[in-house]
């Protein structure tokens, strides 16, 4: 390492997020433009650690080689950093901005200290080789004569097709949605992730070679048989799209939203005309209550803000995280602590405190006389020990009731839709997933494979470029009878997982 005393002589800081009391007035992205000396620091950080945990199974799921790129950067060598980054990462755009970083969870450095800023210095080094021009298309020179349809254009679908198409196959990626990019296009609020540059991505995929086709719903209005007599392989990157839903009295109350429903309007609108054709879930004025604690309601909270809410709570049936790592979560395993995210921020700068309500059950959706959505009744619940397993008792008289105008469901998701599955006849896992194992990826029909959430249940983003690149190898292997593309945790030396 460049700089052995590094992690002794530099604190952690963060490259801040726009002030919150002036992001809230927009949809632009919440990141500010860090400056390199104190990027240069940040990595001189990074120990000479022997054994980087932020590389084995429980720390990066793609096998980034940060510390490698951690070093460069403290030397100063941003197109070496470049090149290391990209060797295992399609998409360093999109995991730089909307990754949890179980990476840095598992940095040694964290042990004792504050962990290294990966997310920050991998953010950076993306952005800069957009901007020095870095990034190129990369046009395969020979073609295999093989043609693969990819159905579903998220992070998984869109990995898949970049390496198959970098191994020589003819590749075409039909997606239901008016825009490519699935889940980084109408999941992922602006602000988080500004659709200019998943829109970036996609022309120079585009400009490699890689056809794209929206408006093609496959197992509806686009027949999949057709597809597999056209194809040579098939590649199922639907994502896990069934939202669970909270079956209780007064479903059926108007003003009760899907959180998907919710945020994909809500970018489809700003794309189409910056929210003024009011074709989206218009959260002014109103009272907003977010059932579900995740990354999902985070982003809810944070567009119902932006719209002008008059308040927004947010329910959590887990209890609260504590401040540190708790005896049962040990070192290099994900730190289950308590984290503010930017909305949480952002509810504390307009409303004066942090919107969280944990260890709280939903029994009713109450009306307002006239068949819409008029508040909540809730109960209290403890998570109480017993033989070793914890168990959800409600506590006695902890019922309480609250107005709401909107409720948003962000309860995370079951698995994909069946419609495909069943027109082609392929099985399913106990997860109600489609059947296929890791690292093989083909499901119970030949030549039809699966990967990403539709395949290992619902994730993160960073998991469905692992699948993506792992499936991609296991397509040309299929195809080719050999392959050459990286996987990781097949290729680059990480544990398998899942």
């Amino acid at each position: 390492m460049g700089k052995h005393t590094g992690f002794m002589e530099y604190p952690k800081k963060n490259v801040p997020y726009r002030d919150a009391s002036e992001r809230l007035n927009d949809f632009n992205e919440i990141f500010t433009e860090p400056d390199g000396e104190h990027l240069k620091l940040q990595g001189a950080r990074c120990m000479d650690c022997g054994v980087p945990f932020c590389q084995s199974a429980t720390g990066c799921p793609i096998d980034n080689l940060i510390p490698e790129w951690n070093d460069l950067i403290y030397r100063g060598r941003w197109r070496e950093a470049l090149d290391r980054l990209h060797k295992t990462n399609n998409f360093p755009e999109f995991t730089g901005r909307t990754c949890p970083a179980p990476c840095e969870g598992a940095c040694v450095l964290g042990i004792t200290d504050p962990a290294v800023t990966i997310k920050n210095i991998e953010n950076a080094i993306i952005d800069r080789g957009f901007a020095e021009g870095w990034v190129k298309q990369e046009i395969p020179t020979t073609r295999s004569g093989k043609k693969i349809a990819v159905i579903g254009s998220g992070p998984c679908g869109l990995a898949a097709a970049d390496q198959l198409n970098k191994a020589g196959h003819t590749v075409t990626v039909y997606e239901r949605a008016d825009r490519i990019g699935g889940l980084l296009l109408y999941g992922i609020p602006n602000m988080k992730l500004d659709k200019a540059v998943v829109s970036r991505r996609v022309e120079l995929m585009r400009g490699a070679g890689i056809d794209f086709v929206t408006n093609a719903d496959v197992g509806k209005e686009t027949d999949v048989k057709n597809l597999m007599d056209e194809f040579d392989a098939l590649l199922l990157a639907t994502g896990a799209t069934i939202p669970r839903d909270l079956v209780i009295p007064g479903r059926e109350l108007k003003g009760v939203h899907f959180a998907m429903e919710f945020l994909t309007e809500n970018t489809r609108s700003l794309l189409n005309s910056e929210l003024k054709d009011d074709l989206y879930i218009n959260t002014k004025d109103k009272n907003v209550i977010v059932i579900g604690g995740g990354d999902t309601g985070a982003d809810c909270i944070g567009t119902a803000l932006r719209h002008g809410c008059n308040s927004v709570v947010n329910f959590e049936l887990l209890s609260e995280p504590p401040a540190e790592r708790a005896t049962d979560n040990p070192w290099p395993d994900w730190p289950k602590i308590f984290r503010t995210e930017y909305s949480h921020s952002e509810a504390k700068a307009r409303f004066g405190s942090d919107p969280r309500n944990y260890s709280i059950v939903t029994k009713e959706f109450l009306g307002d006389g006239a068949g819409n959505i008029g508040g909540l009744s809730t109960v209290r619940v403890d998570w109480s020990h017993k033989g070793g397993q914890q168990r959800l008792v409600e506590i006695p008289g902890s019922e309480e009731h609250w107005e709401a105008d909107l409720v948003l469901l962000a309860m995370g998701f079951l698995g994909p839709e069946n419609y495909l599955s069943e027109a082609i006849g392929i099985k399913l896992d106990n997860c109600s997933n489609y059947r296929a194992k890791h690292g093989d990826f083909q499901t119970t029909v030949p030549g039809v494979f699966a990967a990403g959430d539709c395949r290992r249940g619902q994730s993160l983003v960073v998991w469905a470029i692992n699948e993506g690149r792992g499936v991609a190898r296991a397509m040309d292997e299929y195809l080719s009878g050999h392959s050459m593309l990286p996987a990781p945790g097949m290729t680059m030396g990480t544990a398998a997982n899942l």
